[in-house]
This record gives C-alpha cells, structure tokens and sequence, in this order.
C-alpha cells in the first residue's frame, strides 16, 4: 500500500466516517477508530471536539492540507465580504486540484495533486504544474495531449460512485472542463456532512 493510499484511509478511520464516499474505505466495515483502544466507548464531545473534528474533516478532504495552507485560505474568506463559510468552501472549490478531481479526470483528490504536479494539466492552454493554482469562472482546464491515454485517466471518466457536479462542464471525449462558477456549501456533492461554521468558531476561539 502506497503511502498516500495509507494516508487517505487513516484519515477515513480517524474521522470514523468515509468521507470521500469511496467504496474501499475501511470505515465501510469497521466504524471505529484505528489502534488498540479504537473500539472504546466514545464520550460525548466537546464543543472544541466537534469543532476540532470539522476542521480536520475538511482540512482532510481536500488531500489533507498542511495548517498553515489551510489558516490562509481561511483567513482569505475571512477578508472577503459575505459569508465566511460559503466563501471557504469556494476558494476550496477552485484550487486547480480539487477541480481536477471533479471533473473524474482522476478517482481520488490525492491522485489529483500528483496528476497537476507532475505536469498533466493545462489551464486556459498553459501548463501548470501547482495544485492549489486557484481557477477563475471561465478557465478551461485540460488534460495535456501526450498524457490522454493515462490508464488511470480512462479508469477514472468510467467510475459510477460520483457525477461531475454542474459548476463544472467536462467534456470527457476532448479531456477537458469549465470551471462555470464558485459553488456554495450545498452545490458540494460531500459524501459527509460538512461543518464550516464549526471551523469558523474553531478559529474565532483558537
């Protein structure tokens, strides 16, 4: 098992929930968290607990993010007029990874950041190799020509566990995607349910 495979499942088995929805995950068939004591009775949590967890989960969702990443793109949404939970979740939305992922060019976010580091990846018909490169509504985003053959590609467009949300447009015959518009919290096809507002009290109180 890769290390990034390892990874995502140990982020799956700490959260106790699947939250990527993957048919894999081990939380399908052991809910309880991993180690020797992970099948201890759980006690209520905390207030700071489940604002705690809420951060981890999203931070986790998105290829778990260092925390510095994410406090900057917190901080980001907090600077911005609106609603900061929205706003996170939509600068979220548009890093270059995450709409790689949706698009079903690659089956899981992890996979994506390697897909965009590795040079894959054209926006608007340059190369970018940075996964949290933020698209902008209109950018076209484009599986680079030498690389449209990828077996993980063509493995990827066929899974049936998720669709292409509608802020994107993939067109999987030419390998590439429109990024429509910044999607709110409910547009997110999360596989769990995610908990912006904890993460903003988490932050106001940490």
């Amino acid at each position: 098992m890769t290390k990034r495979t390892s990874a995502k499942y140990k982020i799956d088995r700490r959260m106790g929930e699947n939250i990527w929805g993957r048919p894999k995950s081990p939380v399908n068939k052991r809910e309880y968290g991993p180690g020797q004591h992970g099948q201890r009775r759980k006690g209520k949590m905390s207030d700071f607990g489940l604002q705690l967890r809420a951060k981890q989960k999203l931070k986790g969702y998105y290829g778990d993010l260092t925390e510095k990443q994410f406090r900057r793109i917190f901080g980001e949404a907090e600077r911005i007029k609106g609603d900061t939970g929205e706003l996170l979740i939509g600068l979220l939305e548009r890093r270059l990874d995450a709409v790689v992922y949706r698009a079903k060019f690659v089956p899981t976010v992890f996979a994506a950041r390697q897909f965009v580091n590795h040079g894959h990846v054209l926006v608007n018909g340059k190369r970018v190799n940075i996964p949290s490169y933020r698209v902008k509504e209109g950018d076209v985003i484009e599986v680079r020509e030498k690389s449209k053959q990828m077996v993980v590609l063509l493995e990827s467009v066929q899974l049936a566990e998720r669709d292409v949300p509608d802020y994107i447009e993939a067109d999987h015959s030419k390998m590439t995607a429109t990024f429509v518009r910044t999607p709110g919290l409910a547009d997110v096809p999360y596989a769990v349910q995610m908990e912006p507002n904890l993460v903003i009290e988490y932050y106001a109180q940490n």
